[in-house]
């Protein structure tokens, strides 16, 4: 029976862990997982936070928050830019992310990422931007 899982379960992410990178091994691929998360704080208060996973030769960025009290700020910009460094120089190739159309395809051009494609939607704010820088 299939069942949505709710709460986090330890052995669900070590079946996942250890087929991902079984399969990884098998196909003679260098798997390098690394799931990330870099957060900005002032007395204890959470600004803004990133958070994404590295594998094979990508990173990709999942999520990239700051509080609207610190939006154009640079705030995001110092957060991405901790990605990058952190992960320039390792075994990844580029940095890739997801963005809507509402929320910022053109903030990450400022940064240097590239648009690899366009999931146009016939609302213009929910198409879907594929973004990409090297590293």
């Amino acid at each position: 029976m299939i069942r949505r899982v709710e709460e986090d379960d330890p052995k669900i992410g070590e079946f996942i862990n250890k087929e991902f990178t079984d399969y990884a091994l098998k196909n003679e691929v260098t798997l390098g997982y690394d799931e990330f998360c870099f957060v900005e704080e002032e007395d204890g208060k959470i600004l803004g936070a990133i958070t994404g996973r590295a594998y094979y030769n990508e990173v990709h960025i999942g999520d990239l928050i700051v509080s609207k009290d610190c939006r154009r700020s640079g705030l995001g910009s110092k957060l991405v830019k901790a990605v990058e460094e952190y992960y320039s120089g390792k075994c990844y190739d580029i940095i890739t992310l997801t963005t809507f159309g509402f929320q910022a395809p053109e903030f990450y051009k400022k940064l240097g990422y590239k648009i690899e494609f366009i999931r146009e939607n016939k609302d213009p704010k929910l198409s879907k931007y594929f973004l990409s820088k090297p590293i």
